[in-house]
């Protein structure tokens, strides 16, 4: 098998998304996420960009390990000193110069020459060598840039001692055999000594994935890609489908480093700090990557998982695919999710819940696991505390206030609070009558996929004691999930 070196670009090129940018201690959370998946290189910043970037630049170098730490710069020697200067506590330090080869970049961004970009880029990647032993290049615009020029600037900076060589669709622009045939050229017409050539795609036609796997498939060695594909534009590279891609097709010949197991919950860290949420239909990733909810594929699903599945949930991070029940769904696809999900039911127990199944399904379009646990477990758990009333008040111009009545342990608790909307009164009332130090640390409202009378989902993460518990809930009034969600993490910690 032949390795393929992981780039992640996800705290550089990922984050310049607008409205997905992060301090440095959920960089540093992300970094260490990225350390676990297991990338070589992790792209961590722009460090002349701002103080910010310089700074997560250092304490993401202090914070991980193993991975090679990258800095990005352009081809100007302050850029190159700031980056030397934030990768000093790196264990594994790279330097990533550059600058634009196309015609249009020369022409419109330089108002230069070819000569002088190769002489420039070539002082570039020789004054980052002072610094630091590895140094990456890439060649902007790459895509659009024609093969000989592009071929006679690739030899130029690998004599100057650059180690990798990044070849950029920086516009999403080439077709997949249109790129792949770039790297070939390239590996075919240049001296790399023991240099190695890189993808850096993007998304804008929607072809980045096949692009980089072509230009592997060509001879590049290093992926530049980022999780959940984000990225400014339509995206980059997604990282979980290339890794995917080489793991489902082993007699390719190519492996990488990563802990594909590992995936799932990196790309739910990505999506939940960057409020950037996957898109269902995502490829390994999304929501509905392994759901199935015609009759036809559940059945062949549960006699044999491969009859529509190429990869095992399981590799990813996943605990299992979901049926997606529907009102088309029998009593035994019922009894099998319930029963994955470790939930079992003696068959009285069953004919309510199907019952109470196929009421749902008349409302709903499909059913989840969500649902499905919800279904069961109002009946089914044996909290300590539970909700027996609420009653909110609400609107614009008026005063938001909630009334709640809580069974704890068989006695029945009032409350009446007001607050900042009808879920901060709520929970207001709950906490006059559990009168614990509680502080509420996450609250994700997942999104509602078809209209306002579908079933909302609420995540939340509660602080008591120093401690962290968490909490869930489902349910079409969205302010009884919050305070549902709420009372399931009370419940993790009351005596």
């Amino acid at each position: 098998m032949e390795r393929i070196y992981v780039f992640d670009t996800t705290l550089r090129d990922g984050e310049q998304v607008p409205g997905c940018q992060l301090n440095t201690i959920e960089k540093i959370q992300v970094a260490q996420a990225l350390e676990l998946l297991g990338v070589d290189v992790i792209e961590a910043g722009f460090p002349v960009s701002s103080p910010g970037d310089f700074n997560s630049v250092v304490e993401i170098s202090k914070a991980v390990t193993w991975p090679t730490i990258c800095a990005l710069t352009r081809a100007v020697e302050k850029d190159i000193e700031v980056a030397a200067e934030a990768l000093k506590y790196a264990k594994r330090k790279r330097i990533h110069t550059g600058i634009g080869t196309s015609d249009s970049h020369i022409k419109y961004k330089f108002n230069s020459n070819r000569e002088e970009i190769i002489e420039r880029a070539v002082k570039a990647v020789k004054y980052a060598r002072r610094f630091v032993d590895d140094v990456e290049f890439y060649a902007e615009d790459a895509g659009r840039t024609d093969n000989e020029y592009l071929a006679r600037v690739v030899q130029a900076v690998v004599n100057a001692g650059a180690t990798v060589v990044n070849i950029p669709d920086t516009t999403g622009y080439c077709f997949p055999d249109e790129y792949g045939a770039k790297i070939k050229y390239l590996i075919d017409n240049v001296d790399l000594k023991d240099a190695i050539l890189s993808t850096h795609c993007h998304q804008d036609l929607g072809m980045a994935t096949a692009n980089t796997i072509s230009g592997v498939l060509n001879g590049a060695r290093q992926v530049e890609v980022t999780v959940n594909g984000i990225g400014e534009r339509a995206g980059n590279t997604s990282l979980e489908e290339v890794v995917m891609a080489f793991k489902s097709h082993k007699d390719r010949g190519f492996e990488t480093n990563i802990n594909t197991q590992h995936i799932y919950s990196a790309s739910r860290m990505v999506s939940s700090l960057m409020n950037m949420p996957v898109q269902p239909n995502k490829a390994i990733v999304g929501r509905n990557a392994f759901a199935h909810s015609s009759g036809i594929h559940q059945d062949g699903v549960l006699k044999n998982v491969e009859t529509y599945e190429i990869i095992n949930p399981k590799d990813v991070g996943i605990d299992d695919n979901a049926i997606v029940l529907t009102a088309r769904s029998g009593r035994a696809a019922l009894k099998n999710r319930l029963s994955s999900l470790g939930v079992k039911l003696e068959p009285q127990e069953l004919d309510e819940i199907y019952q109470k199944f196929l009421e749902m399904a008349d409302k709903k379009k499909n059913i989840n696991d969500d649902d499905i646990l919800m279904l069961v477990g109002k009946d089914a758990r044996l909290d300590r505390i539970k909700v027996e009333y609420l009653q909110v008040l609400c609107g614009i111009g008026v005063r938001d206030v909630a009334s709640i009545a809580l069974n704890i342990a068989g006695e029945r608790f009032e409350a009446t609070a007001s607050g900042n909307g009808p879920v901060d009164a709520a929970i207001r009332a709950v906490k006059n009558i559990i009168r614990r130090k509680v502080k509420i640390r996450e609250f994700l409202i997942q999104a509602i996929d078809h209209g306002s009378d579908d079933i909302g989902k609420v995540h939340m993460q509660v602080e008591h004691n120093d401690i962290v518990y968490y909490g869930f809930s489902a349910n079409t009034d969205i302010v009884a999930a919050s305070v549902e969600a709420f009372i399931d993490a009370v419940n993790k910690f009351v005596e």
